[in-house]
């Protein structure tokens, strides 16, 4: 049983490296990686790439600072720093196991403020869906702007609804169903479980008042401009480094918008990072507007690299901060 349950954790870590990597070697196999290594080098422009890193800081900063706004109403006061910390440390922690950073954060608050873990994690989930509502919102009003655009990128991928039922086989279809049933019925079983643990009611109860702070948040409107200023911030982050290149410096907001959209959206694929399908999301929509395919596949690899390099330093940064405070979790 044992072995059973690690042979599952390692499966499910090794996924989406494999998923990404794949990816990554789909769209790379035939790659020049002497070139790439020129670019970098000689052209470059490296004051720019340092600029836009200042804004992937920001984001981060930003977000832990909105995080104790929405601790703040369910009787949670962590400091603000450990949320800082706790936030640089989530993004590097998700690097190693995806998805896994939500936990990570709560509890580091857990253990250096007394914060309840499972109070904390609701507040993630709220932030977390406005998150999602925001970037809903963008992409609707970017769409509508740029339709034409959106429809070659579905057509150019393949994601066109009827172009994927017309290619679909007999078998395809009884797979997919298949599928679906498992997915289903997988589903219905864990929900059936958790109705018989009563033990999960205290949680469920506290990720409730977690969710159900931002309610309780006193400024709503400082709340809203933490939000974009973490939009902000992280379109910026992105924005910047086309002018790094000469194949993108003269794209304008429109390109960097559109790009930045579907490459957010593509990071709902678990990965570590985004890597694979961000690569393949940018590059496809840059050469939609007119980058060469080479350039836009060594752009998405460049920006994606310097900038993820980032992450684990900020998240050893914060451990090294943390680890000279006392724990004040109780035993």
């Amino acid at each position: 049983m044992t072995c059973n349950k690690t042979l599952k954790k390692a499966i499910n870590i090794a996924l989406p490296f494999v998923l990404g990597g794949g990816i990554l070697w789909w769209m790379y196999r035939n790659t020049d990686f002497q070139e790439i290594e020129n670019t970098v080098l000689y052209k470059m422009d490296w004051g720019w790439m340092l600029f836009s890193l200042v804004f992937g800081v920001t984001a981060q900063l930003f977000r832990g600072i909105r995080w104790r706004q929405t601790l703040e109403p369910i009787g949670e006061k962590p400091r603000l720093a450990d949320c800082i910390h706790a936030v640089f440390i989530s993004y590097a922690s998700s690097l190693v196991i995806p998805r896994s950073g939500e936990f990570a954060r709560c509890a580091i608050l857990a253990k250096y403020d007394n914060t309840s873990f499972t109070k904390a994690l609701g507040t993630v989930v709220t932030e977390r869906a406005i998150d999602s509502l925001f970037i809903l919102l963008i992409t609707a009003i970017v769409f509508c702007s740029q339709l034409s655009i959106f429809n070659t990128f579905f057509d150019h991928t393949g994601t066109n609804l009827e172009n994927i039922l017309m290619g679909f086989t007999t078998t395809g279809y009884i797979v997919t169903g298949i599928c679906l049933v498992i997915t289903l019925a997988f589903l219905w079983l864990i929900l059936k479980k958790f109705t018989f643990m009563t033990k999960l009611k205290a949680v469920f109860s506290n990720i409730k008042e977690g969710i159900l702070s931002l309610r309780g948040v006193q400024n709503k409107w400082l709340f809203s401009f933490y939000t974009l200023a973490i939009w902000a911030s992280y379109f910026l982050h992105y924005w910047i480094t086309f002018k790094c290149f000469d194949f993108t410096a003269e794209l304008g907001f429109t390109a960097a918008i559109v790009s930045f959209i579907v490459g957010s959206i593509s990071v709902i694929v678990p990965t570590p990072n985004g890597a694979g399908p961000w690569h393949f999301a940018v590059k496809t929509i840059l050469v939609l507007y007119g980058v060469a395919s080479v350039n836009a596949e060594a752009f998405a690899l460049i920006v994606h690299t310097i900038q993820t390099a980032l992450v684990p330093v900020l998240g050893i940064f914060s451990l090294i901060m943390l680890s000279t405070r006392t724990s004040t979790s109780k035993p």
